[in-house]
């Protein structure tokens, strides 16, 4: 092989960063990824436990495909790069009253266990909803998602096509609304209302559209013995196998432009780099307000990165569990929803929240018995309001804790507050966020195509991650790598425009890459 072409820098080894700098590195170019923190991963992050590494972000993986084809393209497999768990089990529901509901990657079997739960009438809803959804996933994932630039008319005329679509859609309706018109037990009105969450909404202000959720998570859920965090530590590992670097522990203080768009990047240390092209993996609201230079404010429009998504405040300990029966998707259920969204539309801590459990050493065939296990909890927040959640974590604890004893699930140790992680501390750890864990809040119909793309304002500005497009969740931050890198790629071939070989505010050597460069470090 020849010499390679100037580097690319990756700032941020978020799986949005992570996916687009192993698809460069694999089609030759000389990639070098700069992360602020100690590890790769992003949100897929972990605290230590006595018992190993805790998951502190993502828990499952769902649109498989989306991974499938990023290691294809690195030339190995899914399979042979991590080691995968599918759960028959999608997720066990429980309510306050004592009812409880598990939903299954078999169709079939969910079907039964809702009739048996709610019964024949609610059995035959939950399968006409499960048909409706899988329509709605697969009319939208071709022009919106996996579409780098999806235009309005593109959407539209793809639907005037399908007219069939458009009353699955129920466009005049909040995912609230229609669910109320599509189930008679208010259990699973509110089960289902939960997937608005997982990108940042809430049921009750998101569109109808988000019920599409439940196709992707009813088309399989996997989890990664050894924690999520394995797949980051994995791509980083074939990264630097293809000829990429990752340096840790180096964050960018700014991105340095001419007349023209990219020269270059300042890190935190005053390094100076040399480069024409960047992605950015951070959120992107960092860069409309300023954080990374003036001279790039103007890459992404306010109104791409606002309003904000939900944050959450999330415990992440090792604890021997006593009492209920967990998998590892579980779900314990406010009592009232409009409560709890009201709470959280209203900026505060939900007086009655619903809970997330993740047992993250559970299956569907393991079930550990005797000692302490790995657990995250996940009560949704909202974003940062305040310079501190000290009263609000107490609350938080308080609650949390309380509410699952009276569900019937208690530990032998309560975590303290030093396994909470609050909104104000996802600022912290991603700036620019607001501690908004989704980016910019899917509400509204059109909400989906206000997110920016992969191509920014200002040539050689690239973004990836869940704030940009297609949006949160680690398929979607993945594909949004994927639309970066070709991007950058379809750059390549076109006209080079006429590029100075000095760098305003920086070195004056063409030839070299980084002065004053920090130490690189693996992540594999």
């Amino acid at each position: 092989m020849g010499q390679k072409a100037e580097q690319i820098v990756v700032i941020g080894a978020g799986i949005g960063g992570l996916a687009a700098a192993l698809r460069l590195a694999v089609a030759g170019e000389n990639v070098l990824v700069l992360e602020r923190h100690a590890a790769v991963g992003g949100k897929m992050r972990t605290v230590p436990s006595e018992v190993g590494p805790v998951d502190a972000g993502p828990t499952v993986m769902t649109m498989r495909h989306v991974f499938d084809d990023l290691l294809e393209n690195a030339g190995t497999t899914l399979e042979s790069t991590v080691d995968l768990i599918q759960h028959d089990i999608l997720a066990r529901h429980a309510w306050s009253d004592g009812s409880a509901l598990d939903l299954y990657y078999d169709t079939a079997k969910s079907a039964a266990a809702v009739e048996s739960f709610a019964g024949k009438r609610e059995a035959d809803a939950f399968l006409r909803f499960s048909e409706r959804t899988k329509i709605l996933f697969d009319a939208f994932d071709e022009p919106m998602m996996q579409a780098a630039s999806p235009r309005q008319m593109d959407l539209t005329l793809k639907v005037m096509s399908q007219p069939h679509v458009i009353p699955k859609m129920d466009p005049l309706r909040s995912l609230a609304a229609s669910l109320s018109n599509t189930f008679g037990d208010p259990r699973l009105r509110q089960l289902f209302g939960r997937y608005a969450t997982y990108v940042g909404g809430s049921p009750y202000a998101s569109p109808a559209l988000l019920s599409l959720i439940w196709s992707a998570e009813q088309a399989g859920v996997w989890s990664l013995k050894g924690g999520m965090h394995t797949l980051a530590a994995a791509l980083a590992g074939l990264i630097e196998k293809a000829g990429g670097t990752i340096t840790l522990n180096q964050g960018v203080a700014r991105i340095q432009t001419d007349g023209h768009g990219v020269t270059g990047v300042i890190t935190d240390d005053g390094s100076h780099i040399l480069t024409e092209k960047v992605v950015f993996n951070g959120d992107p609201r960092a860069l409309s307000h300023g954080m990374l230079g003036q001279n790039v404010g103007g890459a992404v429009s306010k109104s791409h990165v606002e309003p904000r998504s939900l944050s959450a405040f999330v415990w992440s300990f090792a604890a021997k569990p006593r009492g209920a029966n967990l998998v590892h998707h579980n779900l314990f259920f406010a009592d009232n929803p409009e409560t709890e969204f009201g709470d959280l539309a209203q900026g505060q801590v939900p007086s009655d929240a619903t809970l997330y459990v993740c047992a993250q050493d559970r299956n569907d065939s393991a079930q550990p018995t005797g000692g302490a296990e790995r657990f995250e909890i996940i009560m949704n927040g909202p974003p940062a309001q305040s310079a501190t959640y000290q009263e609000e974590a107490a609350q938080c604890q308080t609650q949390t804790f309380e509410r699952l004893s009276r569900m019937g699930l208690t530990f032998e140790t309560t975590p303290t507050l030093k396994s909470l992680t609050t909104p104000t501390d996802f600022a912290d750890l991603f700036p620019g966020s607001a501690g908004a864990l989704y980016g910019r809040s899917p509400h509204g119909l059109l909400a989906a195509m206000k997110r920016p793309r992969a191509q920014t304002k200002i040539p050689g500005l690239y973004l990836a991650g869940g704030g940009a497009h297609p949006g949160a969740g680690i398929p979607m931050a993945a594909l949004s790598g994927k639309h970066a890198a070709e991007a950058i790629l379809a750059d390549r071939t076109s006209a080079s425009r006429s590029r100075r070989t000095a760098m305003h505010g920086g070195t004056s050597t063409g030839s070299a890459q980084m002065a004053h460069g920090p130490s690189q470090s693996s992540a594999s």
